[in-house]
Order: structure tokens, then C-alpha cells, then sequence
């Protein structure tokens, strides 16, 4: 019997599923990209929000506002999971314990630099001890999850020498995570509390598991107690960030043989102290094809000329089937 062969958009596809799913599920290490660290040359190519549609602005609640496709000739570019931006300067985290800075730029490159986080947890070399996946930055200082070993340690960033690590905790409640599914997103509230969301760790009400502290979490001691958050069906979270109202702003993504990658926006109010609840909001933009998207992690929110600015970050998972995308909104 003649088999027919599968059409070349259909291998594609499988071809980045498995790749999305190695990037997801395989050993730490496996796919540790080759060490290169110091200069970096960031490469900028424009992108429409629609390559169907180039002058479609509107998606959601979202106002496009830009989009690039970054690269690097640096080999240890890639596999953003964390973004922070401040006054055009960009500070991304990536999978593999590096932190990428560069500026936004005004053509199509800029220099720019890949450095490894001065502490990780356990042997440097191993992915699994510097498998970060979230990142909140405050007054100076940084508090980063890493994912695998259920843990957030805390950086001072102004100490004029780079940064350097001054606590380090791991929750016992984070630590019963799984593996691959730890610290996905860390926000620090108003007030100073801080919610840690698990990507995979679910409840019996079928919420993915939250952590709030009543402070500090790489500090031991640090009350938590474990909230739900109800993300959108067949979405995960990859990432959270904090609106300049207070409210919750949350990454969801999605992975599909047949539809590929698709991400989710949602808004929703944070947790009252101590009363019992389960994270959930209102859904402001829908990322699906023909929109620009990929494997979407990243996310971070500025002000200009009085606006609400989001941005979104991909991570390629060091695959050159994949981007690093950037992608700049304003919030209505």
C-alpha cells in the first residue's frame, strides 16, 4: 500500500513539537547551550503583529506597538524566560543561569552582554542547578526561582560590582513541586508580599498551585501559605507581572501538534492578605496564528507618556527552528 508522504508544514510541525517538548521534558542538560559568555552583539529584525495583515495595530485589549526578532551571533544567546525592562534597558534571564543586557535599540543591532549568574545552586555546569524560570526585580535587588531545585535566591543589583547573592531559600512547599514545573513566575506585591506560581504543580481543584509569602521567600522563615490559580483551559502559566494599579498581569501558553503555539493575556486582581482564594481573571489578548508568537515567557511592564506599556518575550529553547521574539503593546 502506497503511503503518502506527509506534507512538509505537517513534518515542520512535528519537528517542533518534538523539540518543544525535549525543551519542556528532557533531563536537565541535554539541551544546555554551549558556554559563551561576555560581548554580545544583539541583532534587531522588524516584525508586523500579522504578516497577513502588516498594518493590523489591534489585538485584544493590546495596541501593537513594535516587534523584533532577536539573534546574536553569541552562542549563549537565547532561551529567555524572564525579561525586565527599565527605561529601554533590558535585563532578560535566561533557562540556562545567564543574564542577557543590552538597550533597546534605534536601528537593527546594539552591543550588549551575556553573563552567567554569579551563584547558582549546586555544580555550575549543571543545567539543573541553574534552570532559572523567573525573575522580579525591586529597589535594587532581584528574586530569581529556579525551577528545578524549588528555590528563590535574592541578588543586590547596585552593589557597582555586578550582581551578587545575599539569601537564598527553599520552600518546603516549593521543593514538593515537580520537577520541570517549579517557579514559573514571581511578582512582588505593594506592601511587600510576593506570589511564586508553580507551571505544573495542580490541586485537587484543578488550580495550578500559588505561593504567597507574607515577605520575603528567600528569606527562611518567611510565612507561605498555597492559593490556586485557574489559567485559561489548556494554557499553563509562563510568567506574572504587576500593572501600575496593583493588578495581576499573566502569561499562558499553550502547545498544540495541530494549532502549534499559542499564548494567552490575562488580567486579575491580586489575593486579599490571608483570605482564601483562587487566582483568576479576564482574558485582555489571544495570541494564535496569524499573530506573531512562539514560545511566548517573558513578560514586563513600563509606563511612557503616561500609558501602560507591556512587553513579551519568546523563549527559542537554543533551537534555530525557533525565535526569540519581542514584542512591545500598549494596554487600553
Amino acid at each position: 500500500m502506497c503511503v503518502p508522504r506527509p506534507l512538509p508544514a505537517l513534518r515542520m510541525l512535528v519537528l517542533l513539537a518534538a523539540l518543544f517538548f525535549i525543551g519542556r521534558f528532557a533531563p536537565p542538560g541535554l539541551l544546555s547551550p554551549a558556554r559563551s559568555d561576555g560581548p554580545a552583539m544583539i541583532l534587531f529584525k522588524p516584525l508586523a503583529l500579522d504578516s497577513r495583515d502588516p498594518a493590523r495595530t489591534k489585538l485584544g485589549a493590546l495596541t501593537f506597538l513594535g516587534g523584533w526578532s532577536l539573534d546574536s551571533p553569541n552562542r549563549g544567546f537565547g532561551g529567555i524566560s524572564a525579561i525586565h525592562i527599565d527605561e529601554g534597558a533590558v535585563v532578560a534571564l535566561t533557562d540556562a543561569g545567564a543574564l542577557i543586557r543590552f538597550s533597546l535599540p534605534k536601528g537593527t543591532s546594539v552591543r550588549g552582554s551575556i553573563d552567567p549568574l554569579p551563584v547558582g545552586i549546586g555544580a555550575p555546569v549543571a543545567k539543573r542547578d541553574r534552570d532559572t524560570e523567573s525573575m522580579a526585580l525591586f529597589d535594587g535587588r532581584a528574586w530569581i526561582g529556579f525551577e528545578w531545585r524549588g528555590a528563590i535566591r535574592r541578588y543586590v543589583t547596585a552593589s557597582g560590582t555586578g550582581w551578587r547573592s545575599d539569601a537564598h531559600h527553599a520552600p518546603a512547599a516549593m521543593r514538593a513541586w515537580p520537577n520541570n514545573s517549579g517557579a514559573e513566575g514571581v511578582v512582588r506585591l505593594k506592601g511587600g508580599r510576593f506570589l511564586v506560581f508553580s507551571e505544573g504543580a495542580m490541586r485537587k481543584d484543578g488550580t495550578s498551585e500559588v505561593l504567597e509569602f507574607d515577605g520575603d521567600p528567600a528569606v527562611a522563615g518567611t510565612a507561605a501559605r498555597s492559593l490556586g490559580y485557574r489559567a485559561p483551559p489548556g494554557y499553563r502559566l509562563t510568567d506574572a507581572a504587576v500593572l501600575p494599579d496593583g493588578r495581576l498581569l499573566l502569561l499562558n501558553r499553550r502547545f498544540s501538534l495541530f494549532e502549534g503555539v499559542s499564548a494567552k493575556l490575562v488580567v486579575a486582581l491580586p489575593p486579599r492578605p490571608g483570605a482564601a482564594a483562587i487566582v483568576a481573571g479576564d482574558e485582555v489578548a489571544d495570541f494564535a496564528a496569524p499573530v506573531t508568537v512562539d514560545n511566548m515567557e517573558a513578560l514586563s511592564v513600563t509606563r511612557e507618556a503616561g500609558r501602560t506599556i507591556v512587553w513579551i518575550a519568546s523563549d527559542d529553547n537554543f533551537s534555530p527552528l525557533q525565535r526569540t521574539l519581542l514584542l512591545k503593546f500598549a494596554l487600553d
